[in-house]
């Protein structure tokens, strides 16, 4: 792109921030920011103002504006998780264990990693991996239990494991549990009845909004995270969020996402340049694709690991680029859309401006920021395996240790995994596509095959994101079935080392990561996206194979 072709501006303020923007539009950037401008878009949404997505959308919006507040009405959780903390220390209980799902997990996993404090995050249904979980230092385990709704499935069944596995230790669960979830929920009411601790969070902020209420906090406060200093970071920089002026950064990144979508830029690369938080992408990348993937729009986020590395490609991933960090990648690094950004400030911060922004871009684009419509038909489908209600699907063919499904029509005379993969390659708009690879694995044990991305992004020369199942059904997930139709989804999953059972139900975790799996994949063809689920028998050497066809 020629230096006409790209122009830039820059915010800062007290060191509080850094916003670098890029835009190959100037009339459209500049003309979306003066409207939010002058629409007061920015002093509305700290008003709470529910009215600013569309009458289709207030009902929602009406109950999801609480996290605006949240930087001030979280503080007294300071207090109160430090002397939590202290109190379980003195009593030699010091390794943290969050269970939880989407924005309940990904928030604390971030602010622990970006401070060098330790977390085990359970976030899957795997049952190698919540068995693995399990057995690690659980005579010192405290577990955090997190689910909004009080009635997520995941988050239920690795509760009854980790009070089953506290009792056969000779351990009363009620002095090792504690609970956040919504008041009133079913969680809620249970666990108040077990004697366990209850946080309640605001029930007027969504999951994927939550970083600063209890569900970001209270695993965060426990694992010996500085949670004073974050909600100090986000403190500092909410006035400007909340100003109706062109300098407010949440206006400028949101006009770049909302207008370069608009635009046709769909997908965004996130990149993280010279920074000590850690993971932030991921975080983002929910917060983004529920967000906004809904109704046949949405932008997809590309996680990608740094700029210069193997894993970033700028002829292949870079549709925007968005960096968080003290480094400017598109100094060297123009994104062949013509639209970019680049944020340094505190995690607290960032969380804050990035929840602006993408409220503000779901204005532009003209979708509901706050509801996720999507998400619960995965959900169903693999409660209807569960309960025999589904058919089971049957491998188109079997080739070594891997077992073949795909979508109808889709692999024409494939008969070893390398075809399959190919037929699946064969399907991608080579000028709006991208590949969504979905492990249904253990992504501590087989966390190598990440790798998969970098090299599918290289093979087709597409975007590629990576997701961990079951996890990435409540994040990605909802662009995937929500947004445009332009992706081809490629599931990996397996057979568990050992099944383990779901205390006091009528399945194992074997079978319920099986039934994500299956249901996912059966509501994607649904829609029309193509779908090849590789099941491997044989982990070493069907992942193996994998990997080879792939290449």
């Amino acid at each position: 792109m020629s230096g006409a072709d790209w122009n830039a501006a820059e915010v800062e303020a007290n060191g509080t921030f850094r916003l670098r923007v890029g835009y190959r539009d100037v009339t459209a950037y500049t003309s979306a920011v003066e409207e939010l401008v002058e629409n007061r878009v920015a002093g509305r949404i700290a008003e709470r103002d529910h009215s600013l997505w569309g009458s289709a959308a207030e009902s929602e919006a009406a109950k999801r504006l609480a996290w605006v507040g949240l930087a001030e009405e979280s503080r007294p959780l300071v207090a109160e998780l430090t002397a939590l903390r202290d109190e379980l220390r003195a009593r030699g209980v010091d390794h943290v264990v969050l269970c939880g799902m989407g924005g309940s997990s990904l928030a604390p996993e971030v602010i622990c990693a970006s401070d060098g404090v330790e977390l085990t995050v359970v976030d899957s249904s795997h049952p190698d991996f919540v068995r693995a979980a399990i057995a690690d230092r659980l005579e010192r385990t405290v577990v955090v239990v997190s689910s909004k709704s009080g009635g997520t499935v995941e988050t239920d069944s690795q509760r009854r494991a980790y009070e089953t596995a506290f009792r056969d230790a000779g351990i009363d669960p009620a002095e090792r549990i504690v609970v956040v979830t919504d008041p009133g929920s079913p969680l809620d009411d249970e666990a108040t009845g077990a004697g366990y601790r209850v946080f309640h969070a605001n029930p007027d902020v969504g999951g994927r909004y939550s970083a600063l209420t209890a569900f970001g906090l209270v695993p965060s406060g426990l694992a010996g995270a500085d949670i004073g200093g974050l909600l100090d970071d986000a403190a500092a920089i909410a006035p400007a969020l909340a100003s109706d002026d062109v300098d407010n950064p949440a206006l400028r990144l949101g006009a770049v996402l909302g207008v370069a979508n608009r635009a046709g830029t769909d997908k965004v690369v996130l990149v993280s340049v010279d920074t000590p938080i850690v993971g932030f992408a991921d975080w983002a990348e929910q917060l983004l694709a529920e967000s906004t993937g809904k109704n046949g729009k949405g932008i997809l986020p590309v996680v990608v690991e740094s700029v210069g590395s193997t894993n970033f490609d700028p002829n292949t991933d870079d549709e925007g680029l968005y960096s968080i960090g003290a480094g400017f990648p598109f100094d060297k690094v123009t994104p062949s859309s013509g639209w970019g950004a680049s944020i340094d400030a505190g995690l607290g911060a960032q969380m804050l401006l990035w929840e602006y922004a993408t409220a503000v871009a779901g204005r532009i684009i003209g979708i509901n920021p706050f509801d996720q419509p999507d998400v619960e038909s995965a959900k169903a489908a693999a409660r209807g395996l569960l309960d025999g209600a589904g058919e089971q699907p049957t491998p188109a063919f079997t080739d070594g240790s891997v077992e073949v499904y795909a979508s109808p029509d889709l692999l024409g005379d494939a008969t070893t995994v390398a075809e399959a993969v190919t037929a699946l390659l064969g399907r991608i708009d080579p000028d709006h596509g991208y590949v969504a690879a979905m492990a249904y694995l253990d992504r501590h044990r087989d966390s190598a095959l990440a790798g998969v991305r970098e090299e599918l992004a290289r093979r087709t020369g597409r975007p590629t994101t990576f997701g961990w199942g079951p996890r990435f059904l409540h994040s990605t997930g909802q662009y995937h079935k929500g947004g445009p139709a332009t992706g081809v989804y490629l599931q990996i999953t397996d057979d568990p080392d050992h099944d383990l059972d779901v205390p006091g139900r009528d399945f194992t975790f074997g079978e319920f990561i099986h039934a994500q799996a299956v249901g996912d994949a059966s509501v994607l063809s649904e829609h029309g996206r193509p779908v090849v689920r590789l099941h491997v028998t044989d982990r070493a050497q069907g992942l193996a194979a994998i990997m080879k066809a792939v290449h």
